[in-house]
């Protein structure tokens, strides 16, 4: 069984804090509800399952990636994960609104499922392939499955301890010290970027 290399599972530490800067998939919220109840206790209590919803998001398309890679030679694979990482990218860069979620008013299980949609919905997923895909083609693998489960596993909660710890701190700034009067154009922003790490990662699929 293929193990992840330790360049490997720090790639996906990285990943996952780019994720976390994301406003749309996860401190945006946590900030709303806090100021909503004005406690900071509420957007600590929001991070574990915004964590944890993101976490279900990554470990559902790499758990797909190992099973399709078992039984499919990995240039197919490759091929597959491109286009969608493509396909997202242009998707997201022509359309500018956002997913929205529902009311403000979430429990736990809604907001893990708010958060599990919108990294869905974002494609963050899929991002965390390439990098499977990759270390599996530098040990030799290309006809094997992309990782055994367990380090599929650890790649998903490697990832998303990046993610909370930038999202987490992200959160405490905004909702602290600087508040959302930037958020408007910073959001625009990060959303463009966003649509180019896509596309950046899905012709970097290719050229594995």
């Amino acid at each position: 069984m293929m193990e992840l290399p330790a360049p490997a599972l720090l790639m996906m530490l990285v990943l996952g804090a780019y994720h976390g800067i994301n406003p749309g998939m996860g401190w945006l919220f946590a900030v709303a509800l806090g100021m909503q109840e004005k406690s900071s206790a509420a957007v600590r209590r929001s991070l574990v399952p915004i964590a944890l919803g993101h976490a279900f998001a990554i470990g559902a398309v790499v758990l797909l990636g190992v099973a399709v890679g078992a039984v499919l030679p990995l240039a197919y694979v490759r091929i597959g994960v491109a286009a969608i990482l493509l396909g997202f990218g242009i998707y997201c860069l022509f359309r500018q609104r956002h997913p929205r979620g529902g009311g403000m008013r979430v429990g736990f299980g809604g907001l893990t499922l708010w958060s599990f949609l919108m990294a869905s919905a974002h494609g963050a997923g899929f991002m965390v392939l390439p990098l499977l895909l990759g270390a599996s083609v530098h040990a030799g693998h290309r006809h094997a499955a992309i990782a055994s489960p367990p380090a599929a596993l650890m790649a998903t909660l490697v990832h998303t301890a990046g993610y909370l710890a930038v999202t987490g701190i992200i959160a405490w700034v905004v909702f602290e010290k600087v508040g959302l009067a930037i958020l408007r154009k910073a959001w625009i922003n990060l959303h463009v970027v966003w649509a180019i790490a896509l596309i950046v990662s899905g012709i970097f699929t290719l050229l594995i």
